[in-house]
């Protein structure tokens, strides 16, 4: 596990990382031991952000060529990690790149206890919206997610692109790559932005999804089978509330 901030430095390079879930947080974080952390990097923090992360106190701002980035590391209260030091992930530009192995991740790590699986399919899947079928295929690539609910990935040639204009959004998923394509509902009546995405180069564990348009079952009616299956509650609802 490598981690390096913007001028391409090695801030930590650890054999012996282990994983964190803090109360609260539905993924975990990495906690490395103070030996493998350039901690000549860190200083304490000038302003701590107690109460960000499970009852941590002491935070560390870090530190390079005199610019510093603030509460960018922590260690956490109790002798269970006594001796070990956790750095920012979320919504927080402090590290460019992560590694483990020679493959990079992004988000967060990756959880050992959450299964991704990308099946091909025979089943008959549409996909409506303000009852317009947008997606109409026999060809379908589903994807199982733990925690989520099934995506069907729909091949471009069975989507009515006429009825959806590109956003170029770009996010990433630590298990399936960067999705650098978004659209959102161009036909008639209103749908949330965004409501469909596709990764043109996903990671290898997913690369029947390689292409393929994606929507958010969340925002749009999708039938299985002649089905019509109910709109799921995930923790993507609250982006269409």
């Amino acid at each position: 596990m490598t981690a390096r901030p913007r001028r391409i430095i090695d801030l930590v390079d650890s054999r012996r990382p282990i994983l964190v879930w803090e109360p609260g947080r539905p993924v975990p974080l990495y906690a490395f031991p103070e030996q493998d952390v350039r901690t000549d990097l860190l200083r304490k923090a000038a302003e701590p952000a107690s109460g960000r992360h499970a009852g941590s106190t002491v935070f560390y701002d870090l530190e390079i060529d005199g610019e510093a980035t603030r509460n960018a590391a922590w260690s956490y209260p109790g002798d269970e990690l006594a001796g070990y030091i956790s750095f920012e992930w979320f919504g927080r530009d402090v590290l460019d790149h992560w590694y483990e192995e020679e493959a990079e991740i992004f988000v967060h790590p990756r959880d050992p206890h959450k299964r991704v699986d990308a099946i091909p399919s025979s089943r008959h899947v549409q996909v409506e919206i303000n009852g317009t079928v947008v997606a109409d295929t026999r060809a379908p690539v589903l994807l199982f997610e733990t925690q989520l609910p099934t995506r069907y990935y729909i091949p471009r040639e069975d989507i009515r692109f006429g009825l959806l204009t590109a956003t170029g959004l770009r996010t990433q998923c630590p298990y399936k790559g960067t999705a650098t394509e978004y659209w959102s509902w161009a036909g008639p009546g209103d749908a949330p932005a965004n409501v469909a995405w596709s990764y043109p180069d996903p990671l290898p564990a997913v690369r029947e999804i390689k292409g393929l348009i994606a929507f958010y079952n969340e925002a749009v009616d999708i039938i299985v089978d002649g089905e019509r299956r109910e709109r799921p509650v995930s923790p993507f609802s609250g982006l269409f509330a």
